[in-house]
Order: C-alpha cells, then sequence, then structure tokens
C-alpha cells in the first residue's frame, strides 16, 4: 500500500484526500517510481474544479510532474534501471499517470534521467515550466539574439522559464505585471525590464525599450481586455502565442491591428510538442544543456509536505507565489 492523493468528487481544495491504496505493477512501456517530489500546476487545480478539458474517473489521481527513483520497470522498456533517479515530462492525461503521492506508474519514453547538479525537489519543477516556454519561444517563435519578448503572467514558474531561455539565445525578456508588489523579484528572476500595468502605458513603454519597434514575440496565457494593449505593443511581423485564458473576462479580437501590422496569433499548447516525437526530442536536448550548465534553474516558490496537499493547492490558487510550488514525500 501507499499513500496516495485521490478526488472522489470535484470541489476545492478540501476534496483531495491522501488515501492508502494498493499501486500495480507498471504496464508494459511504464517504469514505476517512487517519488520524492512532485510540481503543482494550474491544470491541477482546474481539474479538481472540474473546469479543465479531460473529466475525471472517481476516484480519480491527479498530477503531472514528478521525480524520484525507479523502482521497477515494465515490459519492453530499456535504458532504466532500479535506482535511477529520474524525473517526468508530463504526460498528456493528468489523471492515467498521476503523480500526487509515494508511487507513480509513468510512461517511460517521458522519463528523463536528469542532471546529478539537480535535487529531487529542482527536477520536479523543471519541466512543466521548460517544456512550454520552449515550445513557444524557440519552437515556434524562433526567437533570437535581440528579440525583445512580452511576457505575462510573469511571476509564474513558465513565466520564469520564459526569462531564463530568452536571455539563453541573447533575446531580450520583458515582464507584464499588475502592481508593484513582485516588480524586484521579477528583475531579480531575470527580467530585463518590467512593466507594471496597473501605473504604466504597456505600449508607450513597450515602445520606448524597442526604439519603437514593438516587440517582436508576446507570451501570454492570460487573454481578456489586455490582449488588445499586447498586439498594439507588437512591431511589425510579429508573433503572440497565447496558451491559457487566465482572465473570466471576454477576449477581443483587434483586427485592424492584426491587419496594420501583419501580426500572427496562435494559440499554443504544451501538447503540440509532447505529442510530436521530433519536437520533444529537440525540446529535452536544449532543456538538459541548460539544466546541466545551470543557464536554466528552477525557481522554487515554496514546499510542502505531502500530507500538506490541501494547503499546497490552497497556496497555488492565491496566486503569491514567485516560481514553482512543489511538494516533497
Amino acid at each position: 500500500m501507499a499513500r496516495i492523493v485521490r478526488i472522489h468528487e470535484y470541489g476545492d481544495a478540501s476534496v483531495l484526500k491522501l488515501e492508502a491504496v494498493d499501486v500495480p505493477a507498471p504496464a508494459p512501456g511504464e517504469v514505476q517510481i517512487q517519488v520524492k517530489a512532485f510540481g503543482l500546476n494550474r491544470a491541477e487545480v482546474m481539474f479538481r474544479n472540474h473546469a479543465y478539458l479531460q473529466e475525471a474517473e472517481f476516484p480519480s489521481r491527479l498530477g503531472y510532474e514528478a521525480a524520484g527513483v525507479v523502482s521497477a520497470v515494465g515490459d519492453g522498456v530499456s535504458g532504466f534501471d532500479v535506482g535511477d533517479a529520474v524525473s517526468l515530462i508530463p504526460p498528456l492525461d493528468i489523471a492515467r499517470w498521476g503523480t500526487y503521492g509515494e508511487v507513480a506508474n509513468v510512461p517511460a519514453h517521458l522519463t528523463v534521467k536528469h542532471p546529478a547538479n539537480l535535487s529531487f525537489e529542482q527536477a520536479a519543477a523543471s519541466w512543466m515550466q521548460y517544456v512550454t516556454a520552449w515550445g513557444a519561444l524557440i519552437e515556434q517563435a524562433k526567437l533570437t539574439q535581440g528579440d525583445v519578448v512580452l511576457i505575462t503572467a510573469a511571476s509564474s514558474s513558465v513565466g520564469l522559464a520564459a526569462f531564463q531561455i530568452a536571455r539563453s539565445v541573447g533575446a531580450v525578456p520583458v515582464a507584464i505585471t499588475r502592481t508593484q508588489a513582485k516588480r524586484q523579484a521579477l528583475l531579480d528572476a531575470g527580467a530585463a525590464h518590467v512593466i507594471v500595468s496597473d501605473e504604466e502605458d504597456i505600449v508607450a513603454r513597450v515602445m520606448a525599450l524597442t526604439d519603437g519597434r514593438g516587440a517582436r514575440v508576446v507570451l501570454d496565457p492570460v487573454g481578456g481586455p489586455a490582449f488588445e494593449t499586447l498586439t498594439q505593443s507588437m512591431a511589425r511581423g510579429g508573433i503572440l502565442l497565447g496558451y491559457g485564458a487566465l482572465s473570466p473576462e471576454p477576449t477581443p479580437f483587434p483586427l485592424f491591428t492584426v491587419l496594420g501590422k501583419c501580426l500572427t496569433l496562435k494559440g499554443y499548447l504544451y501538447a503540440e510538442i509532447v505529442a510530436n516525437p521530433a519536437a520533444l526530442e529537440r525540446a529535452k536536448a536544449f532543456i538538459l544543456d541548460g539544466l546541466a550548465s545551470g543557464a536554466l534553474k528552477p525557481v522554487i516558490a515554496k514546499t510542502f509536505a505531502l500530507e500538506e496537499i490541501q494547503q499546497a493547492h490552497r497556496f497555488l490558487e492565491a496566486n503569491q507565489q514567485i516560481g514553482k510550488i512543489v511538494v516533497t514525500v
């Protein structure tokens, strides 16, 4: 028996239950890991709240990210031995390979022997953020030296990952945040500039920073009314990658700005990278190299014990963190 977090109904953080569960042996193509740490993602809150694109089959596990030690290897799997330290590139099913708990069976092709310089907490905090940011900025936007990239929801783990990836290729990351509260922390985390949207004119500030050209790339998980302002801040021929809808308000379509600047507006999902074997290999190579060199270093906002999973979810929902929330096992 292992302690596993499950939900038996949709609801607030109180529906997360730590239970003793028999975990089966890994299926063909899977490895079983003794989980040492797992990262939290907003998708898991949405899943718990019945606001995600996947339906739960109760009782349901949940969780996308983990790091730990291989304890068993399924049929047909090579390259892993019992005792290997590994971490998980999040698969495309939030429940089937749920990682919240002491033991998890996970797809072998998404399991990685991470660099030895990473702790289990850092390894568990790496893959969702870096694959998401890499796919948008490098694979799709072709970010390169000298490019200016605007990053909204900048204090999120993906936002901080985007700072590091942008800097690693010589681009200029500009964070957009609502208040002054996180300004210095964002600068400390790698933003070249910070725009405080409650106090500054975003368009005017971006144009001042870019000598009137605008930003070539925008990474935005928010949408809502600010979407139009972001397009007005862009350079001719620029690309905006929308990968979320955090704003509860409608998102206008800025037709004349898009036409006048010949902009590309693209919906982007992490799944585009994970479902594409060639792209996934490129992502792994880039990220492993960055993690080993220190160019990419996960920022952990706070850690919780497994017994504190409800508190960890509530902390995530409070939106006060800068970086990743990690649960240790």
